[in-house]
């Protein structure tokens, strides 16, 4: 591990602040091993995994090379796939953020090229495009590079595994001579150590060696679940499993600071621990933690290093750590002397495969697991009621008097037990919102009636789908579940009503032909979900004038 905050590079303040501002506290290895080289201006060969921190690596010292003022192109970013390049162009635009007059683009094939022009001609000082659409660009005269500075070939092994060896070196010769060359290439293969050798003064080798670490026998689970819904999905197994002594590490003070407060709102006895707490506070946390004082302890990397309580049932990696042995130290806090214990890791999108490179780097198996669903935990929460009941009624001698006074009021004993089960645990039986619904004759589920819902809006049409607050789902989680089961475009999603069992959307009518034949099944996490479309009321004849839906009869 790097072992050196980024205050400790000899960064400018602006790009200290955005890094505060992402949360970032320590430098992963290959950033506190690159920064420092590349500020100096010397040439680099870096090798490091994916997810390594190594972005930043470069684009740290490529944006503290640039001056507002300059508006010529003064460092390019070549990258294999449309998609890194607009990775590291966000990267790039989130670092800079406080460096006023900076401006870096992305250039790529598929993508629109005025707009590409339109930003060329403003003036750029960061260029991060595929090496194809670079040379398209260059053919047109639309990118100059005879100013370029400082050139970085971002996973150099995959450009020259799809073919862009002549393209580079054609790139790299329309470059100045004495330009500072970075390679970066998780293996250095004998073409790429031709190509080094080629087009490099000198390079400093930075190379983070992976170390196999002893991992602890504890079970290993990953479930892929969207960003916005971690939360409920970690609500979900604690509440399945019954945890109550955990810890939750999050990438950023601010992922740590709105996960401690989320799990605090919803009634979880949950604190937080990172590097922009003083050390007082940091250390009245902690002793309050190994007292079992609260039950989860939401922390940061930093901040986590020296946790040691040996009780600890489970650790959850709400963010992938940056490197491999991170989570190894990370899921080494469980499962100790003996004990029990299970490390959970949630992943989302690009995030899954690098499940396969942590299975590879600790030797052990990572299970793909499937959330519980709802009607799951509220089953298990009664099953562990029930043993806790049977264990008081096997001790006997318990007090009778208050239950004695119910039944001289007339009331049942088995109501009387129902109504207390129902406190303690919530409702026993099935609610009407349940996804366990009677089973209608055309096979479909039978749902509760809709609300009186307003009209849609023109164009639009109302949907249903069998979820809501009993699932705490929210207005983004319906977004993104109908933008991606019915392909609607970006922001097309109209009014949303959230309904105790069920939820409706309105949506541009011509996206809903998916729907025309009857509901889709969506299978997520959480179990599948139903979206079907609403039809609307639909009135007699010669009702015309009267275009509101009316509850009358005739």
């Amino acid at each position: 591990m790097g072992g050196l905050n980024f205050s400790e590079l000899g960064l400018s303040a602006e790009v200290l602040k955005a890094v505060a501002d992402l949360g970032f506290e320590q430098a992963s290895p290959i950033q506190a091993a690159a920064i420092p080289v590349l500020l100096g201006g010397r040439d680099v060969v870096g090798q490091s995994q994916t997810g390594s921190g190594k972005t930043a690596a470069f684009a740290i010292p490529a944006i503290e090379r640039c001056k507002p003022s300059d508006k010529a192109v003064r460092v390019l970013i070549l990258c294999p796939t449309r998609e890194l390049a607009t990775q590291v162009a966000d990267e790039v635009h989130k670092l800079s953020a406080h460096k006023r007059g900076i401006h870096a683009v992305p250039i790529y094939g598929g993508a629109s090229y005025e707009r590409q022009f339109h930003e060329l001609k403003k003036g750029v000082q960061i260029v991060i495009g595929t090496p194809g659409r670079i040379m398209d660009h260059m053919d047109r005269g639309t990118l100059r590079l005879d100013a370029v500075e400082m050139v970085v070939l971002d996973e150099a092994d995959r450009m020259l595994d799809m073919g862009f060896r002549d393209a580079i070196e054609e790139i790299l010769q329309a470059t100045p001579p004495g330009r500072q060359t970075v390679f970066f290439s998780a293996t250095v293969s004998k073409p790429i150590r031709e190509l080094i050798g080629r087009h490099s003064r000198d390079p400093v080798s930075v190379k983070i060696e992976q170390k196999h670490l002893a991992v602890p026998a504890i079970e290993q689970w990953y479930f892929e679940v969207p960003p916005r819904m971690k939360r409920d999905a970690l609500l979900r197994l604690i509440d399945f499993h019954g945890f109550k002594l955990g810890i939750v590490f999050c990438n950023t003070q601010r992922m740590v600071d709105e996960l401690a407060d989320d799990l605090v709102a919803q009634g979880v006895s949950a604190d937080r621990l990172h590097g922009g707490m003083s050390q007082a506070q940091r250390t009245r946390v902690m002793d309050k933690f190994k007292r079992a004082e609260f039950e989860f302890l939401v922390a940061t990397d930093v901040a986590g290093r020296g946790i040691d309580v040996d009780d600890l049932e489970l650790v959850v990696n709400l963010d992938l750590p940056y490197d491999a042995e991170d989570y190894v130290h990370r899921i080494g806090r469980t499962g100790r002397a003996g004990r029990k214990g299970m490390a959970v890791t949630f992943v989302s999108g690009r995030d899954a495969h690098k499940i396969a490179f942590l299975e590879k780097f600790t030797r052990t198996k990572i299970q793909r697991g499937k959330l519980p669903t709802a009607d799951e935990v509220g089953e298990r929460k009664t099953e562990g009621l029930l043993d806790r009941v049977r264990g008081i009624l096997e001790r006997g001698d318990m007090p009778a008097s208050p239950v004695e006074r119910l039944l001289d009021e007339g009331h049942s004993a088995s109501h009387v037990a129902a109504a207390l089960f129902e406190l303690l645990a919530g409702p026993t039986t099935a609610p009407a919102e349940s996804s366990e619904t009677r089973a209608p004759k055309n096979g479909s589920r039978e749902t509760e009636p809709p609300p009186q819902l307003r009209p849609p809006s023109r164009g639009m049409e109302w949907v249903r789908l069998d979820l809501g607050r009993g699932e705490r789902v929210s207005p983004r989680d319906i977004i993104v579940l109908l933008e991606e089961s019915l392909g609607l475009p970006v922001r097309t999603v109209g009014i949303i009503e959230i309904h105790p069992g069920q939820s409706f959307a309105q949506v541009p009518e011509k996206f809903l032909d998916v729907l025309r034949e009857g509901e889709r099944v969506v299978e997520t996490n959480g179990g599948p979900v139903h979206i079907s479309k609403l039809e609307r009321e639909r009135k007699p004849a010669g009702s015309k004038r009267d275009k509101r839906p009316t509850r009358r009869s005739r």
